[in-house]
C-alpha cells in the first residue's frame, strides 16, 4: 500500500490486481511516494509549474530487459553484426550439445533458484559456461530434447546429478496434481507478471509457485491444462478464483501481450469475438494495461467496444480498468462515461476516477467526487484519503483538508506514517504550518520520509530557520537524510541567506555520496547564488558532471539577481553552444537580466528568439517582455506586446499599467484600466496602488475620489499600503485635508505612513504643519528613517528653520544616515536655503560620494547668495572630478553671474553652454540671460536676444524684461514688455504693477 500514495493512477489497480502479483520495495528513497511530490513541488528552481528534470527520479515501469535501443548503422557494420551472430550460434549450439551429451555436469537454475532473468537457466559446475532457454541464437531443437529428458525423469532415469534436483520434481508433480484438484486456490499469474522469476500460478496462502515451462513439470500438465479448460466457462467473475477455460487461441493472444506485440493480440481477440469463441478476461487486462501504458486511445476504444460486445462490460473488475486505460490515455471524459455506466462501484473505481480528476488539476471536482462516494456508503480507504489530501493542497482548501482529517481519524488511519506525512503536507501546503507540526508531532511513528515533509512544510512558508531546528532535532533522534531532504535544506538556507549553513550542507552531501545527484547540485548552485556567493555557485556549476537546463536557469539567475546582466547574457550563449535548449524560465531571467541594465538591443534579441521558440504564448513569458520593455522605457513596444498576448491576467494589466505611470502617462493608464473594467477583470490591492499613483502623477483627485470608494466597497482600506498611497495621492492632488483624514483614518500606521504625510504638508509648503506632525509620529515611538529625515530637511529649507535643520542634522549622524548620497545633498540644499552657506560647503567638502544634484545643490546655494566667482569656481571643479553639468547646472551658475553683474562671464558660459557642451538651452536659461543683461542696464541688447531666440519666449521671459525696465526706467522697452505679458499671460496683475512704477517714475521725471 506503500506504493499506492504516489497520487497517480497505477495504485488503484493495485487494489483490483491479480493476487500473486508482487511488486518490488524499492530501497532508494527518491522513489518514496511523498519524494516525488515534493520534488516536484519544492526544487523546481525558477522552473515551471511541472519541470522534465524530475524525469529521472520517476520509478521506471520499463521491461527488466538490459536490452538498449540503438540507431542504424552503416551497411559495413550491419554485415559485420550478421558475422558475430552466425559466429555466436555456432558457439552456442556447441554448448547445447556439451549439456545433452552429460547433463550432470550442469547446475539447473530454472525454477526456484533463478532469482533474475539475467541469471543463466543452466550453468557449468566447473567451467565457465552458462546457457538461456530465451536466447534468440538457440537451436530450434533445444525445448524438443529438454522435454525428453523430462520423460526420462519420469520413468525413474536421473538425468542429473545434483541430488535435490529428484526431490524437487516429485515435489512439483504434487503441486500441479493439487492445483488440478482445486485451481480456486491458487492465483493465476500468467499475464501480469512483468518477469519469468514471476510464478503463473501462485498459491493464495502458501509461497509456492507453479511454471507452465517448468522444466520439471510432468509431462502431462499441459494436456490437462487443455482438457480443464475445455470443460470449464469463464463467468466473468474475475481471475482471482479460475483459471480460465480457453488456452488455444486465448493462449496465444496471452503470449502476443507477454511479448509485446498488442496489435497482433487484439486482432486475434477480434476474430475470437466474430467467431463468438469465449475470450478469457485475463486477455482484456492485458490489452486493457498494454495499450494504457502506450497511451493508445484508439487501440484502447477498440478494446472497450469487444468488451461491450462480449456482455461483460458490467464486470466491476474490468470497469476499474477501463477506467485507468481512459485516465492513462488522457481522456477523463470517456473515464467518467465508463464510470458513470458501471451498475457498481467500490472504492478502487471511486479512487481511480478521483485520482484522474487531481492528476488533470480538476482539484475541486476530485473532491465533490469524494464526498458522492461517502454519500453512497462506500468507506474510503487510505488511499483514497492520500488522493483527496492532494487535491486540497493544491487549491489551499483548509477547511475541507480539516473535515478529512477528522474521518481519518475516525477510520483509524491517522497512525500511517503516509498517511500523517500527507497530513502534514496538506496543511502546509494551506499554509497552516502549526496544524502541520501538531499532526507531525502526534505522529506514532515518523520515517525519513516524514521529517522531510516537515522541513519542506517550513520551507514552503519561507521559515528557514524553523526548518533548520528541525533538522537538528532530526539529528537527535538518528534519522539519516536522503537526497531529498538536503535539497530542501538547501532551500531554507536560500531562502535565510544561511551561507555558512549552507556550506555546511554542501560538506554531509559530499560525505554522502549525493553530490553527483543533478537535483542536488542544482539546489547547490541555487542555494549559493541567493546567498550572495556567486563564485561557490559557479565552483559547483563548473564541477557538476551533468546539468540540464534547471541547472543553467539557475546559474543565470544567479547573475540577474546579483546585478551581473551581462555575465547572465553571456552564459546564456555558452548554453546555446553546448545543445541546451532554453525554456520559458530561461527566457523569463534573462529579459529581468535586461530590464535591470537596460540592454534593449538584447532584449529584443530574445523577443526574436522567444518568437521562433513558441514561447510568446506562454502567459509569464508575455508578462516580463512588457515588464522589459517598460523598464527599458519602451512603452510603445511594451503596450503591442500587451495587445499581441492572447492570454492577459490581472499582472499583465497591472505592469501596463504601471508602466504608462512610471512614464508620466497617467492618462493613458486610467483609460487602460477603464479597458480592463469593460472586460471583466478584477482589480486586486496592488492595482489600486498603481492607479492611485497614476491619479497622483496628473493631480486626477475626482478619478482618485472613486477609486477610493471602490477600495472601501472592496474591503482594501485597511491595508497599509494603500492607505499610505491614499495620503500620498491626496497630497499631491492638493487636497491636504482629506490626505490628513484618511492618515487620521488609518487603523495601522507604520513610518511610510508619517512620511507620506510629512511630504503632503511640505510639497503645499506647510513646514511648520510637518514638524509639528513629526512630534507627534515622535511621541508615539515610531521611529524616522532616511526618506523621513530628508522631508524633514525640505521642510525645515522651505521655512528657513536653521536650527531645527541643525538637529535634525545631529539625528542623522547619530542614526549613522550621514553617508547615504540623498540625504547629504538634502543637507546641502536645507543649509544653503537657509542662509547658512558655510556649513553647506562644510556638508559638501564631507560627502564621500557626489553627484551631479550635490554639486547643483552648492552652486545654487552660492548662487542665492550672489557669490558669482564662486559659482564659477566651483562649476570648474565639478568638471575637473569628471562630472558633466546639466541644465539645472548651468542654470544656476547663470543666476549666480547676474546677481553678481558677471556680464561677460555669464554670456561666455552661455555660448560654452551651447556650442563646447551641446545642451540645449531652455526657456529658464534665456530668461537668466535677459535678466543678465537686464540688471547691467544692456536693454536693448536684452530686447534683441529675445527677439533672436529660437523658441517662443514665454511670459516670464518677457516679465524678467520688464522688470529690467523699470529699474532702468525705460518706458519704450518697459510698454512693448508689458503689451507681450498681456498677450500671454492676461490676468497678470504683477505686469499692471510693474509698468505703473515706469509710467510713475517717468511723470515724476518730468
Amino acid at each position: 500500500m506503500a506504493a499506492a500514495a504516489a497520487g497517480g493512477i497505477s495504485f488503484c489497480c493495485n487494489q483490483n490486481r491479480l493476487p500473486g502479483h508482487h511488486h518490488h520495495h524499492h530501497s532508494v528513497l527518491l522513489r518514496h511516494p511523498l519524494t516525488i511530490t515534493l520534488i516536484a513541488n519544492e526544487c523546481a528552481i525558477s522552473s515551471s509549474s511541472t519541470s522534465p528534470t524530475f524525469t529521472a527520479l520517476l520509478p521506471s515501469f520499463s521491461s527488466t530487459s538490459s536490452s538498449t535501443l540503438r540507431p542504424p548503422k552503416a551497411a559495413e557494420s550491419s554485415m559485420a553484426s550478421t558475422l558475430e551472430d552466425e559466429r555466436q550460434a555456432s558457439k552456442t549450439k556447441e554448448l547445447w550439445e556439451e549439456f545433452f551429451s552429460d547433463p550432470s555436469q550442469w547446475w539447473d537454475f530454472r525454477s526456484d533458484d533463478k532469482r533474475n532473468p539475467r541469471f543463466p537457466d543452466f550453468k557449468h559446475k566447473t567451467a565457465k559456461k552458462a546457457l538461456w532457454m530465451d536466447n534468440r541464437l538457440n537451436p530450434s531443437w533445444v525445448h524438443t530434447r529438454l522435454a525428453a529428458l523430462v520423460q526420462h525423469q519420469e520413468k525413474g532415469q536421473s538425468i542429473f546429478s545434483k541430488p535435490e534436483i529428484s526431490c524437487r520434481a516429485a515435489r512439483m508433480e504434487q503441486l500441479w496434481q493439487e492445483f488440478f484438484s482445486d485451481p480456486s486456490q491458487w492465483w493465476d499469474n500468467r499475464f501480469i507478471k512483468k518477469s519469468p522469476k514471476y510464478p503463473d500460478f501462485k498459491h493464495k496462502t502458501r509461497n509456492e509457485g507453479l511454471w507452465m515451462d517448468g522444466l520439471l513439470n510432468p509431462p502431462w500438465v499441459r494436456t490437462k491444462m487443455a482438457t480443464m479448460a475445455m470443460g470449464r466457462r469463464q463467468s466473468g467473475g474475475g481471475l482471482s478464483s479460475r483459471v480460465p477455460n480457453s488456452f488455444g487461441n486465448g493462449d496465444n493472444a496471452c503470449k502476443l501481450c507477454q511479448e509485446g506485440r498488442l496489435n497482433e493480440a487484439l486482432h486475434m481477440v477480434e476474430l475470437m469475438v466474430q467467431q463468438d469463441t469465449q475470450v478469457p478476461i485475463i486477455v482484456y487486462v492485458g490489452l486493457m494495461k498494454g495499450f494504457a501504458r502506450r497511451k493508445a486511445l484508439a487501440e484502447g476504444k477498440r478494446v472497450h467496444a469487444l468488451i461491450v460486445q462480449s456482455g461483460i462490460a458490467s464486470d466491476i473488475f474490468l470497469g476499474n480498468i477501463l477506467v485507468d486505460l481512459y485516465v492513462k490515455c488522457g481522456s477523463v471524459l470517456d473515464a467518467w462515461k465508463v464510470f458513470n455506466a458501471m451498475p457498481e462501484h467500490n472504492v478502487c473505481s471511486w479512487t481511480t476516477i478521483i485520482s484522474a480528476y487531481v492528476d488533470h488539476g480538476q482539484y475541486e471536482q476530485a473532491i465533490n467526487l469524494f464526498q458522492q462516494m461517502l454519500q453512497t456508503g462506500v468507506a474510503p480507504d487510505k488511499v483514497a484519503f492520500v488522493v483527496v489530501l492532494k487535491a486540497c493542497a493544491r487549491i489551499a482548501a483548509l477547511e475541507e483538508g480539516k473535515q478529512l482529517h477528522s474521518q481519518i481519524i475516525k477510520s483509524g488511519f491517522e497512525s500511517d506514517v503516509i498517511v500523517g506525512s500527507v497530513l502534514v503536507d496538506m496543511y502546509a501546503k494551506c499554509s497552516c504550518i502549526e496544524h502541520a507540526r501538531q499532526v507531525f508531532n502526534n505522529m506514532h511513528e515518523r520515517d525519513v520520509m516524514s521529517w522531510t515533509t516537515m522541513i519542506a512544510g517550513y520551507a514552503q512558508q519561507g521559515l528557514g530557520n524553523e526548518a533548520l531546528t528541525l533538522y537538528e532535532q532530526m539529528k537527535q533522534e538518528g534519522v539519516q537524510p536522503v537526497d531529498v531532504t538536503y535539497v530542501l535544506l538547501l532551500k531554507a538556507c536560500a531562502s535565510i541567506a544561511a551561507l555558512e549553513q549552507g556550506k555546511q550542507f554542501h560538506s554531509h552531501i559530499k560525505e554522502s555520496g549525493f553530490q553527483s545527484n543533478l537535483i542536488v547540485g542544482n539546489a547547490l548552485v541555487d542555494m549559493y547564488a541567493k546567498c550572495g556567493s556567486i563564485e561557490h555557485a559557479c565552483q559547483v556549476f563548473n564541477n557538476m558532471h551533468e546539468r540540464d537546463v534547471v541547472t543553467w536557469n539557475a546559474m543565470i539567475t544567479g547573475y540577474a539577481q546579483q546585478g551581473l546582466g551581462k555575465e547572465a547574457l553571456t552564459l546564456f550563449e555558452r548554453m546555446k553552444q553546448e545543445g541546451l535548449q532554453p525554456d520559458a524560465v530561461t527566457y523569463v531571467v534573462l529579459l529581468k537580466a535586461c530590464a535591470s541594465i537596460s540592454f534593449l538591443e538584447q532584449g529584443k534579441q530574445l523577443h526574436y528568439q522567444i518568437i521562433r521558440s513558441g514561447f510568446e504564448s506562454f502567459l509569464i513569458v508575455g508578462n516580463t517582455l512588457v515588464e522589459m520593455y517598460v523598464r527599458c522605457g519602451k512603452i510603445e513596444d511594451a503596450r503591442q506586446v500587451f495587445t499581441n498576448m492572447h492570454e492577459r491576467n490581472l499582472v499583465s494589466w497591472t505592469l501596463m499599467i504601471a508602466g504608462y505611470t512610471q512614464q508620466g502617462l497617467g492618462k493613458e493608464a486610467l483609460a487602460l484600466y477603464e479597458q480592463m473594467k469593460e472586460e471583466g477583470v478584477q482589480p486586486d490591492d496592488v492595482m489600486y496602488v498603481v492607479l492611485l499613483k497614476a491619479c497622483a502623477s496628473i493631480a486626477a483627485l475626482e478619478q482618485g475620489k472613486q477609486l477610493h470608494s471602490l477600495i472601501i466597497r472592496g474591503g482594501f482600506q485597511l491595508h497599509v499600503i494603500i492607505g499610505n498611497t491614499l495620503v500620498d495621492m491626496y497630497a499631491k492632488c492638493w487636497s491636504i485635508k482629506d490626505a490628513r483624514q484618511v492618515f487620521n483614518g488609518m487603523h495601522e500606521r507604520n513610518v511610510v505612513s508619517w512620511t507620506a504625510m510629512l511630504a503632503g504638508y511640505v510639497q503645499q509648503g506647510l513646514g511648520q504643519e510637518a514638524l509639528a506632525l513629526y512630534e507627534q509620529m515622535k511621541q508615539e515611538g515610531v521611529q524616522a528613517d532616511i526618506a523621513t529625515y530628508v522631508v524633514l530637511l525640505k521642510a525645515c529649507a522651505s521655512i528657513s528653520a536653521l536650527e531645527q535643520g541643525k538637529q535634525f542634522h545631529s539625528h542623522i549622524i547619530e542614526s549613522g544616515f550621514e553617508s547615504d548620497l540623498i540625504v547629504g545633498n538634502t543637507l546641502v540644499d536645507m543649509y544653503a536655503k537657509c542662509g547658512s552657506i558655510e556649513c553647506a560647503r562644510e556638508v559638501f567638502n564631507n560627502m564621500h560620494e557626489r553627484d551631479v544634484v550635490s554639486w547643483n545643490a552648492i552652486i545654487s546655494g552660492y548662487a542665492q547668495e550672489g557669490l558669482g566667482k564662486e559659482a564659477l569656481t566651483l562649476l570648474e571643479g565639478m568638471q575637473r572630478e569628471g562630472k558633466k553639468p546639466n541644465e539645472v547646472t548651468y542654470a544656476s551658475v547663470l543666476s549666480a553671474c547676474s546677481h553678481s553683474g558677471l556680464v561677460e562671464e555669464g554670456c561666455h558660459l552661455f555660448h560654452s553652454m551651447c556650442n563646447d557642451h551641446a545642451v540645449t538651452p531652455t526657456v529658464d536659461h534665456y530668461a537668466c540671460m535677459v535678466d543678465l543683461l537686464g540688471r547691467a542696464g544692456c536693454l536693448a541688447d536684452a530686447e534683441d536676444f529675445i527677439n533672436k531666440m529660437p523658441i517662443q519666449p514665454d511670459a516670464v521671459v518677457w516679465k524678467t524684461l520688464l522688470g529690467a525696465a523699470r529699474n532702468r526706467g525705460h518706458v519704450e522697452i518697459g510698454r512693448h514688455a508689458f503689451d507681450q505679458v498681456m498677450r500671454l499671460e492676461p490676468e497678470n496683475t504683477g505686469a499692471y504693477v510693474l509698468l505703473s512704477n515706469i509710467l510713475s517714475n517717468s511723470w515724476q521725471e518730468v
